[in-house]
């Protein structure tokens, strides 16, 4: 016997770890490694790990992983930059079956998802485990922030407005729902290719706004939708009353609520409705705020005590 008939094939292996340093040099060794960047006088590292969830059984319906690497680095990138940090590394691990071309289109999503974010792919690990029936993926961020700068809602007051960022789609969450649905035939992926529609990534734009505008708190809107994720970056005491008419609510959700007959309260709990990211602000520069994001935005509300 030997590793191959058993499942693992070494050589293709090898092979797919010099491709993959044609992508990321820094990939290859037993580790990766980078320096803090010099100008901190107090550097705070932010770390945060994530995966895709679900959302990997629709590309096996599309034929097609080339985006959801994205989908990947957005889920962590876009947790770690709430803190205020500068994305800098990234690391990944898939589990695989076997390395095929699908493993090479779902590397590619991850570093064009690192370039998006500005930050470098330093490693990770691809595990071929032979009793895999899918794909697996997880993902590994770490930011810098000087600690003076470290963004924690602390400062947040009554009469602070938050500000809803579109997102691109449902991004990566809800979609334990969506198969459900997809099995039985309430919808179905051809009408709907927007479900492979890979996660913005915030990082640049974030970066931009802190060095314009008093950003008081963030948040990412992923799984439990608005009422779960926004009061995460409030203070104890406050609270916020989201205006679900400030914005309209693209169509993909429409039909998704519609074909499952689920209750609103459902939608509001399960998925991002449209908003992707939140910004908490001083209401004397919400003007100015909105004027610098580069994707439609709405005033949710405001903050109040409890």
């Amino acid at each position: 016997m030997d590793y191959k008939t058993s499942g693992v094939d070494i050589e293709k292996g090898r092979a797919f770890v010099e491709h993959l340093k044609i992508m990321a040099p820094t990939i290859g060794g037993f580790n990766g490694m980078m320096e803090i960047p010099s100008g901190y006088e107090k550097p705070v590292l932010v770390s945060g790990a994530d995966g895709v969830g679900t959302k990997i059984n629709i590309c096996r319906i599309a034929f097609d992983y080339s985006t959801i690497g994205q989908d990947l680095v957005a889920m962590c990138v876009n947790d770690v930059i709430c803190s205020g940090a500068k994305p800098l590394y990234f690391l990944d691990y898939i589990s695989t079956k076997t390395i095929d071309s699908n493993v090479n289109d779902i590397v590619h999503g991850v570093v064009k998802g690192c370039e998006i974010a500005g930050m470098e792919l330093l490693g990770g690990e691809t595990a071929e485990h032979f009793r895999a029936h899918d794909y697996d993926l997880a993902g590994f961020c770490t930011g810098i922030v000087e600690k003076n700068d470290i963004v924690d809602g602390s400062n947040i007051r009554a009469g602070d407005v938050v500000i809803g960022i579109e997102s691109s789609g449902l991004h990566s969450n809800g979609y334990t729902l969506i198969n459900d649905m997809l099995s039985r035939h309430k919808i179905f992926y051809k009408e709907m290719p927007e479900l492979l529609t890979p996660t913005t990534i915030y990082a640049p734009l974030v970066q931009n706004l802190l060095d314009e505008v008093p950003i008081l708190g963030m948040a990412h809107i992923t799984g439990g939708g608005l009422p779960e994720n926004l009061p995460r970056c409030l203070p104890v005491g406050l609270t916020v009353d989201v205006d679900y008419s400030a914005w309209e609510r693209p169509e993909l959700f429409n039909k998704i609520q519609q074909a499952g007959n689920i209750a609103e309260e459902e939608m509001r709990n399960v998925f991002n409705l449209g908003i992707g990211f939140c910004l908490v602000v001083p209401p004397e520069v919400v003007a100015d705020t909105q004027s610098l994001i580069n994707m439609k935005s709405w005033v949710l509300g405001t903050i109040r005590t409890k």
